[in-house]
């Protein structure tokens, strides 16, 4: 079960974390993966960590519309198609309601981990769609579907859109036989956590009916599923890893 064998994966965000995990989980089922991000140097340093993996890394800026047009056309010419897209790329943010800041963090927000999900997965879906069982998987998380316990405005609401965005795409792909769903995780024990204080962090585990953060591998796990051919009757689903912090 799960085999991605000859299956052509994009994720952003992939230098580190979260996404670095989906991409190794992915391309241990055997798919070739293209692991992208903004940061070159930490690109380097991965692509160095993980030789033994079927990895390729590339820079990809998810705020840039022509980059991301050039990039999907580069990998679509190297590999001959794009069935998986993970929209992982994303960034946290830290102002109060009171302190929101329009130019230095609403803006700014929204564009990587709301703007960018969909550009990216509209600079791939022209490849996607020539895939027999193409697949975008996007990560949002459970500030997205409950309004989070600690996170900042900015990223609440970037994530509820990922939600409501992998909704509409999922009817709106359907005929195309694209599968389009959300892994919405909880607190993981990731980069993007150094922006929590430890006040904030026994905050959010009170909420959570397992009394711990989440594992990358247990969310990279949750994208294999979508991502497989097995979860083909499966679309406009938020897929909630987060330790019963959300029922729905």
């Amino acid at each position: 079960m799960f085999s991605l064998t000859n299956k052509i994966a994009v994720v952003t965000g992939a230098a580190r974390g979260l996404g670095l995990t989906i991409a190794i989980e992915l391309s241990k089922l055997g798919a070739k993966v293209i692991a992208t991000d903004v940061d070159v140097n930490q690109l380097e340093k991965s692509a160095a960590e993980n030789k033994e993996y079927n990895l390729d890394f590339m820079e990809l800026d998810v705020t840039n519309v022509s980059d991301i047009k050039s990039v999907m056309e580069s990998i679509n010419s190297k590999y001959g198609g794009i069935d998986i897209l993970v929209n992982n790329a994303g960034i946290l943010g830290s102002m109060s309601i009171e302190e929101m800041d329009k130019e230095k963090e609403w803006d700014r927000v929204l564009e990587v981990n709301l703007s960018g999900t969909f550009f990216v997965s509209q600079g791939a879906l022209p490849y996607i769609k020539e895939s027999k069982n193409g697949r975008i998987i996007n990560i949002s998380s459970v500030s997205g579907r409950n309004g989070g316990f600690e996170s900042p405005m900015s990223y609440t609401a970037a994530k509820g859109g990922v939600v409501a965005l992998t909704r509409g795409m999922a009817r709106h792909l359907a005929p195309y036989n694209i599968t389009v769903n959300a892994v919405c995780p909880g607190a993981t024990e990731t980069e993007i956590l150094k922006g929590f204080t430890e006040e904030q962090l026994q905050s959010i585990l009170q909420y959570l009916l397992l009394n711990r953060l989440g594992k990358p591998i247990e969310v990279a796990a949750a994208v294999c599923y979508l991502a497989s051919d097995e979860a083909g009757f499966v679309t406009g689903l938020m897929l909630d890893v987060n330790g019963g912090g959300y029922f729905g």
